[in-house]
């Protein structure tokens, strides 16, 4: 039998599931798989000996943590992701200023990586796990905030718009939904097992053919991110999505999850981070640099956006976008931890907020 223990192995076989039996973000549910991928990997190394083994089962309350859901500052407080949002809280430390933590916590030969939270009687134990940045090269790139950021906004009408002007019409996906509650609705109103029967395969069929677009469109993002050097792909947060996108159907939701789950993964293959920023205003707000204008009258129509202000348009999905990536650059000017170099991607070259436009060396 071939083994499938490794962490490309595992992730593909188990995110979906992770997703949808629990309220673990993305990340975590990507961390889940890492985790099990590892104690698949200890039962094999295990039964190689002669010893031996049974399936892995995990009953410590714990959760794993890496650099993408977990932010140490320089003021002794860890910012962690949870299932309903990101926290704050204070490192508390042993007292002993000279403690072995120190150099780890103070030393700019060392940065964090994957750490593990245990509760344990009441308290919380955080348990951070640090290595030695190798060389400049290594340190740049794990740096996300400082490198080149790429802008995904999600909608209805395209699925998905990236900051350098790629659109994915999301018609197909659309189509396809409103031909399944069709065959849906006659199949329920006959209520024969023949007619159950034919609901679960077309329900299958559907879903395997939504899932292969939400793959294409999911390589369709990296391959941008890849394609203009960008260390880091940001979305909106899709938390409260029904608001966000308020004429976005339950099928919407789930596509958007599922693609917001797919590029996670592809993207961290090539080194690649995902982020999510808050929502609010995207759509509303100009995304020129220098203007930032922000009501409801900019939106005149669906797919069209003009600022009241400096008369800046474009189209909706595409500025918004752009302000998504934005707001991720300028988050990044403002962190204990990053210099604040950031620059969003464009098609022609790229945007910071102190800079402006650059265009991209022509050779």
């Amino acid at each position: 039998m071939e083994k499938c223990n490794t962490r490309s192995d595992v992730q593909p076989l188990a995110y979906d599931t992770v997703r949808e039996d629990t309220d673990l973000s993305s990340q975590h549910a990507i961390l889940a798989t890492h985790q099990a991928a590892q104690a698949i990997t200890g039962c094999i190394a295990r039964q190689s000996k002669g010893r031996k083994v049974s399936k892995p089962e995990f009953s410590a309350p714990t959760v794993k943590y890496d650099t993408r859901t977990m932010t140490l500052f320089d003021d002794e407080t860890v910012s962690l992701t949870t299932t309903d949002s990101r926290v704050r809280v204070d490192l508390v430390l042993p007292e002993d200023p000279d403690g072995y933590q120190r150099q780890y916590l103070d030393g700019d030969e060392w940065e964090p990586t994957e750490s593990t939270l245990t509760a344990r009687g009441g308290d919380f134990y955080l348990h951070i796990g640090f290595r030695r940045y190798r060389n400049d090269t290594e340190r740049s790139t794990d740096t996300a905030e400082d490198g080149t950021v790429l802008g995904v906004d999600l909608g209805v009408e395209n699925i998905a718009v990236t900051s350098t002007a790629r659109f994915f019409p999301g018609g197909e996906l659309t189509h396809h939904f409103d031909r399944f509650e069709g065959v849906r609705g006659g199949l329920q109103q006959t209520g024969t097992r023949s007619a159950h029967r034919t609901l679960k395969q077309s329900s299958g069929r559907q879903e395997r053919h939504s899932r292969d677009v939400l793959h294409q469109v999911a390589n369709g993002i990296v391959k941008e991110a890849i394609d203009h050097d960008c260390s880091t792909i940001v979305f909106e947060n899709l938390t409260n999505i029904r608001e966000n996108i308020p004429d976005a159907r339950w099928q919407h939701r789930w596509a958007f999850r599922q693609l917001f789950g797919y590029v996670e993964y592809k993207a961290e293959a090539v080194g690649i981070a995902v982020e999510q920023v808050p929502p609010e205003n995207t759509s509303k707000r100009c995304s020129r640099i220098g203007c930032g204008f922000t009501v409801d009258e900019n939106r005149p129509s669906r797919g069209h956006f003009r600022c009241r202000k400096c008369d800046h348009e474009a189209n909706a999905d595409y500025n918004a976008a752009r302000n998504i990536g934005l707001r991720y650059v300028r988050r990044g000017r403002q962190s204990s931890r990053r210099t604040g170099d950031g620059q969003l991607a464009l098609k022609s070259g790229t945007l910071t907020p102190k800079r402006g436009f650059t265009a991209y060396a022509t050779t």
